[in-house]
């Protein structure tokens, strides 16, 4: 039902003998309203629910199971309607209320150092079960800390821009007046760096943010931890963003996670400089959390002070960014299903 336009739809009902206006009253119920039954549709008449019902499904998103971090973090597994099974997280901090959501079942990736890139990559997910996250992760928000979701991150499970139409169509619905009006400026995309497909989005002139996961500046480096960078080097990546910037005016984030004796040096800082001489941006250091597929370590503590401080002496807006949700699997680079049931 919610892969189709309200167009469509109102072609479907005019053969069924209903008014054209229904199709915009049972995209309200979809998008605006959330419903997940064409029972919650009540101003349609019970005929006409019952039609729909014989025709069309919603396939909705429903909450697997929820485990809670002792930092008051929130992992969810969600069962798809085809039994497939993802995973989505809320992350609370004081000013903000944080989904971060998943675009495809597994990934095709194959990050070293990323739990879900030693997953099976079964499939892309539809723009609704995407929106279906954002909606059950609001809810809870609001049911455990009184308060809406004000961010949205793509950078669950799955590489977003190799999903790019539904992803996009998923923001769409997310942000537009027909769906959960939501400002663009407060969701991020996160990529591991599709050259072609961040200049798609500078045709596209997106409004939301976009973040690479870069993790080093030093291609040999990259292509070890992260074998996408073999076919987009950096040099090509530097080159779509300039000419993503140029499109959109969007300054990008650049996230880094530092590794204990990998890219954690002052030379590694120093590569990173420079790499981020090319446009406006910032730099998210991310502590490491180690899973069982993969030897890397955290970086010691005093190593991370300095290589943020020697980025701040060059100018460059830098955050060090602390592990949410790490008792429950739920921090960065940790989403991976490990229940069959």
């Amino acid at each position: 039902m919610r892969n189709i336009s309200v167009e469509e739809l109102k072609k479907i009902l005019l053969a069924e003998g209903e008014p054209a206006f229904r199709a915009k009253q049972i995209s309200e119920w979809l998008w605006m309203k959330s419903a997940r039954t064409f029972d919650e549709m009540s101003n349609l008449s019970k005929g006409l629910r019952e039609k729909l019902k014989e025709r069309f499904t919603i396939n909705a998103v429903s909450i697997h199971q929820s485990q809670y971090s002792s930092d008051k973090t929130i992992k969810n597994t969600f069962r798809l309607a085809d039994g497939n099974i993802i995973e989505g997280v809320l992350i609370p901090a004081p000013d903000r209320m944080t989904a971060c959501v998943s675009s495809q079942v597994g990934c095709s990736l194959t990050c070293k150092f990323c739990a879900t890139g030693y997953m099976e990559r079964k499939r892309n997910l539809e723009p609704g079960e995407i929106y279906d996250q954002v909606v059950l992760i609001d809810r809870q928000s609001r049911e455990n800390y009184g308060m809406p979701l004000s961010n949205i991150v793509y950078m669950g499970m799955g590489e977003p821009l190799l999903n790019y139409a539904n992803v996009l169509k998923s923001i769409e619905y997310i942000t537009s007046e027909g769906g959960l009006n939501m400002a663009a400026k407060r969701i991020t995309v996160s990529t591991a760096g599709i050259a072609k497909m961040i200049r798609k989005l500078g045709d596209d002139k997106v409004k939301f943010n976009l973040a690479l996961s870069l993790h080093a500046a030093n291609d040999l480096k990259r292509n070890e931890i992260m074998p996408i960078n073999e076919q987009n080097s950096l040099k090509a990546l530097a080159e779509a963003l300039k000419y993503y910037f140029i499109k959109t005016r969007n300054p990008v984030t650049y996230e880094y996670i530092i590794f204990d004796d990998f890219n954690d040096g002052i030379q590694d800082a120093m590569e990173l400089a420079k790499f981020c001489k090319h446009l406006p941006c910032k730099v998210n250091i991310i502590e490491y959390n180690p899973i069982s597929f993969a030897s890397f370590q955290n970086a010691e503590e005093d190593k991370t002070e300095a290589f943020a401080a020697y980025l701040r002496k060059q100018g460059i807006i830098t955050n060090v960014r602390r592990s949410r949700g790490k008792d429950i699997d739920a921090a960065c680079g940790q989403l991976a299903i490990k229940e069959k049931d």
